[in-house]
C-alpha cells in the first residue's frame, strides 16, 4: 500500500469482495445475502462500498434510516432497500425512493399503512420484525393476530418478509438463549402462514449469526455487516476475514521534553525523564476519542507501538516514541490488519463497532482495488 501523506482511511475494496465471498460459502446457494450498509458501511463509505457490492452479485442492502437509503438510490443502486428504522415523518420520501419499510409495532404499521393507500400503491413491499428477546424493536409474538388481520385489510401493502434479530449470536456460553430465539421465530412464522397461507421471505441471522448457526435458522436470507468489514467477532473466525479499512496518519511534529515537562491540555502527562514524543493530526473529531488517551491507546510507527500520552485533543493526539527510530513526516497506523480496530477499542474497554462507526467524514476516504 502506498505511504501515508496525511490522515487518510484506506479501503481495500480486494478485501471486501474476500469476506463476501467467505460469507458465501457457508450458506446454500440459494439463500439470499443482505449487507448492512448502515451507519456509513459502519464508518467506510457506503455508496461505493455498495455500488461494487451489487456487482459481486448481494440481493439486498439494509440501511438504518430513509435518508441513507435515499443516498444509496441517488448513487444508482438498484437491489431492494430495506430500510431498518423508518420514522413516519419519511414515508413518502420512502416509497417515492422505492425502499422498504421495516413495520414493527401498530402504531408504525397503521401510519405507513395510511401513507401507502394516500400515495395509491398496490402490495409495496413490508418487511415485518417480531421481538423474540431483544426487547428492541418488533411486535410481540403475541401480536401475529393484528399483523395477519391488518394485512389482510390493508391491501396496498404486502409483507416481503418477517424477521427477527439474535441478542448473542456470538456468545457461545448463551447458545440456549439463541436457539430459544430461533425456535420462536420458527413459531412464530409458522403461525403467519398458517392463519394467511402465504409464505414470506424470511431470515434471523446476523454475521455471527452465519457463523454459528447457519445450519439451525439460514431460513430464506442472511444479514451480514461487521463480518463484511472484516470482524467476526470471535478469534476463531476473525482469521477468515480481512478488515477492509486501515486508518493511517503521519508525525507531524517531534518534540524532545525533559523531566518534569508536560504534554497536553491540562498537563495530561508529565514527563518522569527525558523522552520523545510526536504529534499526529488526528484526534477526538476524527473518532479517536478521549478515552485512548492518557496511555491507553496506542498508534503503530515503523511496526513499533507508541503509546497515546496526556489527552487527546480535537485534531491532534501525541505519542511516546522514545526509542523509536522514526522522523516527521513518517507514516503511522492506528488500525487496520494489525493491529486491528478490535485491539484499539479494547484498550479503551469498547468494541470495534464504536470505534469504525466513529470515523469522521472529514477523514478523507480512499479506494484500493
Amino acid at each position: 500500500m502506498p505511504k501515508a501523506k496525511e490522515t487518510v482511511l484506506e479501503i481495500d475494496l480486494n478485501k471486501l469482495k474476500y469476506n463476501y465471498t467467505f460469507l458465501r460459502s457457508l450458506l446454500k446457494p440459494e439463500t439470499k445475502f443482505l449487507a448492512v450498509v448502515k451507519a456509513y458501511a459502519y464508518g467506510n463509505e457506503p455508496e461505493t462500498l455498495a455500488l461494487y457490492l451489487e456487482q459481486l452479485g448481494v440481493d439486498y442492502f439494509a440501511v438504518a434510516y430513509t435518508y441513507e437509503g435515499v443516498a444509496l438510490r441517488n448513487a444508482g443502486v438498484k437491489v431492494p432497500i430495506l430500510v431498518l428504522h423508518p420514522m413516519p415523518v419519511n414515508f413518502k420520501e420512502l416509497i417515492a425512493c422505492c425502499l422498504e419499510p421495516n413495520l414493527y409495532n401498530q402504531r408504525v404499521f397503521n401510519e405507513f399503512a395510511k401513507v401507502a393507500l394516500d400515495e395509491g400503491q398496490t402490495n409495496y413491499p413490508v418487511h415485518i420484525k417480531f421481538n423474540t428477546g431483544l426487547n428492541r424493536l418488533g411486535f410481540n409474538p403475541n401480536e401475529v393476530d393484528f399483523v395477519v388481520g391488518a394485512l389482510q385489510k390493508a391491501t396496498q401493502i404486502k409483507a416481503k418478509s418477517l424477521f427477527s434479530h439474535l441478542i448473542a449470536s456470538e456468545d457461545h456460553s448463551l447458545r440456549e438463549l439463541t436457539l430459544k430465539q430461533i425456535s420462536t421465530f420458527k413459531n412464530i412464522a409458522a403461525s403467519f402462514e398458517e392463519k394467511t397461507g402465504n409464505k414470506p421471505m424470511l431470515h434471523m441471522l446476523n454475521t455471527s449469526g452465519i457463523l454459528n448457526y447457519a445450519h439451525e435458522a439460514q431460513f430464506d436470507m442472511v444479514r451480514s455487516g461487521i463480518g463484511l468489514y472484516g470482524f467476526g467477532n470471535d478469534p476463531i473466525f476473525d482469521k477468515n476475514l480481512k478488515p477492509i479499512a486501515t486508518l493511517k496518519s503521519i508525525i507531524s511534529q517531534i518534540n524532545h521534553l525533559q523531566a518534569g515537562e508536560s504534554v497536553g491540555y491540562n498537563c495530561g502527562f508529565i514527563a518522569s525523564k527525558a523522552m520523545k514524543t510526536a504529534t499526529i493530526p488526528i484526534g477526538h473529531a476524527d473518532g479517536i476519542g478521549r478515552q485512548y488517551g492518557k496511555g491507553k491507546g496506542f498508534v503503530t510507527i515503523n511496526a513499533q507501538k507508541a503509546p497515546i500520552v496526556g489527552n487527546v485533543c480535537m485534531d491532534m493526539l501525541m505519542v511516546n516514541i522514545t526509542g523509536i527510530d522514526c522522523q516527521e513526516g513518517d507514516e503511522v497506523i492506528v488500525f487496520g490488519e494489525s493491529p486491528t480496530a478490535d485491539m484499539l477499542a479494547a484498550t479503551a474497554g469498547t468494541i470495534s463497532y464504536e470505534l469504525i462507526t466513529g470515523i469522521s467524514r472529514r477523514v478523507k476516504r480512499e479506494f484500493l482495488q
